[in-house]
């Protein structure tokens, strides 16, 4: 006996927002200052020279955020502020770089 599976191509994911983040700037109140998107996909920034990184849903209070968390979530659609998205739900997606706080 052969069995089929099929799979919906579209998924109810849940939605996270993203912002970009300078993982140096955490302030004593766990604020990050957020930065331009494209800081956290160029690859010059990433690494072990690195400074910037992907917020994943935060709360965002004029050009700080907080209340987040620098750990990708899963199994969500990840959305950044400009309206890039980032993770399509599932566990692939666009990379970034990650950093936990």
């Amino acid at each position: 006996m052969l069995l089929v599976s099929s799979c919906s191509t579209q998924q109810d994911y849940k939605e996270v927002g993203a912002e970009c983040v300078d993982l140096n700037s955490r302030q004593p109140d766990g604020t990050y200052r957020v930065v331009d998107e494209d800081l956290c996909d160029d690859s010059r920034y990433r690494g072990s020279r690195g400074a910037y990184g992907w917020y994943y849903g935060g709360v965002r209070s004029g050009a700080r955020i907080r209340q987040g968390t620098t750990l990708r979530p899963s199994d969500v659609k990840i959305t950044s502020g400009k309206g890039t998205v980032i993770q399509r739900g599932g566990f692939g997606g666009r990379s970034g770089s990650g950093s936990g706080s």
